[in-house]
């Protein structure tokens, strides 16, 4: 116990939080990935004009509560506070849609996972880059939209997925890893970026359009492991620890 209370108080845990469909969970542990101490939030999607979502509001109350409960589960069994951390990272559940402004709002409830109304763009993407795209991914979601002619498509500065969010909103930086960026769009292995053949296509699939923009200008960065995916500001602290104990500068 002395060892992981050192730890903490070192500065050297590290913490990862995954958002799951029925829980969010934190998961704190030593330089030897041994577990340490951890916390969860439960909650559950909506339906939400026929389509399932999370409020972002429920999503930062979550996230909030559950590192909340970590924090309180490491004071009952070390006595100490989580000022300082060693490396953050985050997960979530796969894909779907979340668009966002310049103004950085988000401009339709997050599409989950679950949704699969997108079958007419799945099919349509699926043969435009003879490849096979999931009704459950990013690229299939905006089609869909622009097909249906919802009104925000034109508004889209910022496509990302749920823990391209949480990171963005923790770190000001628009990135995703490779991994999670692949169910966006597919990734070329020779590059590892998004396939720049299939990139084209669906701009000029889209131009007779005019959105105003190219997928390529709304996407994350695509990173590898190991790259540098910036560092915890001092609002994303606040955002995920409101107590302001947790201290920004953490990677």
């Amino acid at each position: 116990m002395s060892n992981a209370k050192q730890t903490i108080e070192a500065g050297k845990a590290i913490l990862g939080i995954e958002f799951g469909s029925t829980r969010i969970k934190a998961v704190l542990i030593d330089e030897n990935n041994a577990p340490i101490s951890q916390g969860s939030h439960e909650w559950e999607n909506q339906l939400v004009d026929g389509l399932w979502t999370y409020s972002i509001d429920a999503i930062w109350a979550g996230l909030q509560d559950c590192y909340a409960d970590l924090r309180k589960n490491v004071k009952t069994e070390y006595g100490c506070e989580i000022k300082q951390l060693a490396a953050i990272g985050i997960s979530a559940m796969m894909h779907g849609y979340m668009a966002f402004g310049k103004d950085q709002n988000i401009l339709v409830p997050f599409r989950t996972w679950r949704n699969t109304n997108t079958a007419k763009a799945a099919a349509d993407l699926s043969e435009l880059f003879h490849f096979n795209i999931p009704l459950r991914w990013s690229i299939s979601h905006v089609y869909q939209a622009i097909l249906n002619g919802e009104e925000h498509v034109n508004k889209i500065d910022f496509l990302t997925t749920l823990a391209g969010y949480i990171h963005w909103q923790l770190t000001g930086k628009k990135v995703l890893g490779v991994g999670d960026a692949s169910g966006m769009l597919p990734i070329d292995s020779n590059t590892n970026n998004y396939d720049a053949e299939m990139v084209a296509k669906f701009d000029q699939l889209i131009a007779p359009k005019n959105l105003g923009w190219k997928i390529l200008d709304t996407l994350p960065q695509v990173l590898n492991a190991g790259e540098d995916a910036g560092t915890l500001t001092a609002e994303g602290a606040k955002k995920l620890d409101p107590s302001g104990t947790l201290q920004s500068g953490t990677p």
